[in-house]
């Protein structure tokens, strides 16, 4: 197997790939809220909505994964003719992708799936799926842009969620143009049948879908997965099988019987959905990059135990990737009992607040220069993290400060700053933010609507009224706290004195 090093040296050739996902997409909604009554109507829970989040499921959540790893990916699936089916687009654009082959049918509705979340639990879901059979109209678009896209990608990802958008003739199609011009075809597949996608180099079946596609042969030790891998290559005519085993990890089992186990990286579990497509998008990356099936199949397991740690369906992201492969323990973060806040970037914090909040755990945000850290800094923050469970700092960056106080400031660079301030018990989190440029937008508004606090903090010195941010917490539910300051202190007052310590003598 390959060393760290040759490791990180295949994920820098990721963004050289092109990859094309073909498959079912759909609009997952995460809506959170509190439950505190039941229904006067009905033995039923009643939540109060607080926030919502919208992010691309089945075969979008593969694409997702293609783009946070740095691939050049795009998708060729079909959306209703609908609201839900506009933002699915605007969902791929934003992550990176290509949605120039996502196709709108005004026959079928987008499939959404939403999901209400009360703390950590699923309170319940409503679906939204298709109630008709694509029809062979467009099956023959799809087809015609499988055939005029496929000889541009270095992988194609057939992503079978059981819609129907996936027919038997559209896979032989693919498969047929893909061996046509050596691509490899990997399948996240469904059903009982596997053998219609024969010529598939990679089928990636968890272990329920692995007894399904051998009429419910064991799959609960090493052995039997073995088996049932042998068993379901010799039938299907799949060259190649990668079983995901949940906490077992992985096992590769190729065409001549040799069989590798990879064991489970992950090292908190709050959610297990989505993991599935973040191995085929790796695997397909690695392969497309050169790797072998091994290789590409060590690195996603990887990439698997990341994502577990995330609520949803949270998609791996490169950088993710290389700081869990630099480490022996697979650990991104340290223990949360250290002192020592981690400075992140804004989609790793937005990460890290979705396993607190996962947890129930109600969380706090602040924000602010922070240049010379003194007792009013420390007063206002220790009040502002007694009144929740974490607290994010938000730390203008040195250009904002240069914009706001001018060339002087600031006194101390940002990660001497994010040093000092992160070793303070109260921050759990640091996040830098702030305008590059004159006249651009130097609040935090847009970090908020990115990790969605709970709780807006400031000073008493402002009015809610005057706060820019006050109406961006409101969009998602968020509030705003005032907290008191400490009178006559502040980092200007400071650095007059330093400058004149003779007048503030007197």
């Amino acid at each position: 197997m390959m060393n760290m090093t040759d490791a990180i040296e295949l994920i820098a050739q990721f963004e050289k790939t092109r990859i094309l996902v073909i498959g079912d997409v759909c609009l997952d909604r995460f809506i959170r809220g509190d439950v505190t009554r039941i229904s006067s109507e009905a033995p039923i829970p009643v939540m109060v909505s607080r926030q919502e989040h919208r992010m691309l499921g089945q075969a979008g959540n593969t694409l997702s994964n293609l783009s946070g790893l740095g691939v050049q990916a795009a998708i060729i699936s079909v959306v209703g003719d609908d609201l839900n089916g506009e933002m699915i687009r605007t969902l791929i654009q934003d992550c990176g992708a290509d949605a120039s082959a996502v196709i709108t049918s005004a026959l079928i509705p987008t499939t959404v799936k939403t999901r209400y979340m009360s703390t950590h639990q699923q309170v319940f879901r409503v679906d939204t799926e298709p109630v008709q059979a694509y029809s062979t109209e467009t099956e023959n678009l799809l087809i015609a842009q499988i055939k005029k896209m496929i000889a541009r990608y270095d992988a194609v990802i057939l992503s079978d969620y059981g819609y129907g958008l996936l027919s038997d003739r559209l896979i032989r199609e693919t498969i047929g143009l893909a061996t046509e011009h050596s691509i490899p075809v990997l399948v996240d597949p469904r059903g009982s049948d596997l053998s219609k996608y024969r010529g598939a180099m990679v089928a990636t079946p968890n272990k329920k879908e692995l007894a399904e596609a051998t009429h419910g042969m064991r799959v609960d030790t090493d052995e039997t997965v073995i088996l049932a891998a042998k068993q379901l290559i010799a039938t299907s005519g799949i060259q190649n099988i990668v079983a995901t085993r949940s906490q077992d990890g992985m096992s590769v089992i190729d065409s001549e019987s040799h069989f590798v186990h990879l064991r489970t990286t992950a090292r908190e579990v709050y959610d297990v959905s989505g993991a599935g497509d973040t191995v085929i998008a790796t695997i397909a990356a690695g392969l497309a990059s050169g790797a072998s099936l091994v290789d590409a199949a060590t690195i996603a397991n990887v990439a698997a135990g990341i994502v577990v740690g995330k609520l949803g369906t949270a998609p791996i992201r490169h950088i993710e990737l290389l700081e869990a492969l630099k480490s022996p323990e697979g650990i991104l973060y340290p223990p949360e009992d250290s002192h020592a806040a981690q400075i992140m970037d804004w989609e790793a914090a937005r990460d890290q607040i979705e396993k607190w909040r996962a947890r129930g755990l109600k969380i706090g945000f602040t924000n602010g220069c922070f240049d010379i850290l003194h007792a009013g800094h420390v007063n206002y923050l220790n009040k502002a993290r007694a009144r929740c469970d974490r607290l994010v700092l938000g730390l203008n960056h040195d250009q904002s400060i240069r914009i706001l106080k001018g060339p002087s400031r600031p006194v101390n660079d940002e990660i001497s700053r994010a040093t000092v301030i992160g070793g303070l018990s109260a921050i759990d989190l640091v996040v830098f933010f702030g305008a590059e440029k004159e006249g651009e937008d130097n609040t935090a508004g847009n970090l908020l609507r990115m990790i969605k606090p709970d709780i807006y903090f400031k000073g008493n010195d402002y009015t809610i009224d005057r706060l820019p941010e006050a109406p961006i917490m409101a969009t998602f539910g968020g509030r705003v706290e005032l907290i008191p300051l400490t009178e006559g202190l502040s980092t200007t007052k400071i650095i007059e004195k330093m400058r004149n310590p003779s007048e503030s003598a007197a």
